[in-house]
């Protein structure tokens, strides 16, 4: 694995299993560099929009029993994702902690909320008019990488489609307002000067 530049808030992570074989570079403050493959071209075209739109380096090689099916796979990249997360957010001084990101991806709109406060919580409200899978995808196994997500990095998340017909513009949606909200979230308050965002004195 290449290690892309970074800015100083970064972690890499690793995972390995007797179904997967992970391992995951993230830099928080990036220039969107990284390459992914985790030999589900759908998730990596999907974790490349988290990679550009979050402008944060992120570099991805998973090796999975995608002959089973893609659900070991899908499950520990986003364990890995959200260790990497808690790792390079440290003890969260000074960051932003909130983020929203509101987009449309053609007939679609997606709106994601999240709060960095180490307390878990999952909303998921999507439907899908023309089902959940991609090509030889199977959409439906995003939902629980969303939350698996959530609960590996202390997040709370909630994830709202109010009108979509396109199941991979729904995604490709919910996907970018994530990587904007996540960026939001991650960034840095000047006025907080190195305060944790919580009137507890800790996140």
């Amino acid at each position: 694995m290449t290690t892309p530049s970074d800015g100083g808030r970064n972690a890499t992570v690793s995972r390995k299993t007797k179904e997967t074989d992970i391992a995951l570079h993230l830099a928080l403050d990036g220039a969107s560099n990284g390459t992914i493959d985790t030999g589900l071209p759908f998730l990596d075209h999907m974790l490349d929009h988290v990679r550009k739109h979050g402008f944060f380096d992120l570099e991805v090689k998973a090796v999975g029993d995608l002959e089973i099916d893609e659900h070991h796979t899908v499950e520990d990249i986003a364990i890995v994702l959200g260790e990497a997360l808690t790792e390079a957010l440290g003890d969260k001084k000074g960051i932003r902690r909130y983020g929203h990101g509101r987009v449309p991806m053609d007939e679609a709109l997606a709106d994601v909320t999240l709060d960095l406060s180490g307390r878990v919580a999952f909303v998921w409200r999507v439907d899908f008019p023309q089902g959940e899978r991609v090509g030889q995808f199977n959409g439906a196994i995003l939902e629980h990488f969303f939350e698996t997500l959530a609960a590996n990095a202390g997040m709370n998340l909630h994830i709202d489609v109010p009108y979509g017909q396109n199941t991979h513009h729904i995604f490709e949606g919910i996907f970018k307002a994530f990587a904007r909200a996540l960026d939001q979230a991650t960034g840095m308050e000047l006025r907080a000067r190195g305060v944790v965002p919580s009137t507890k004195g800790s996140l």
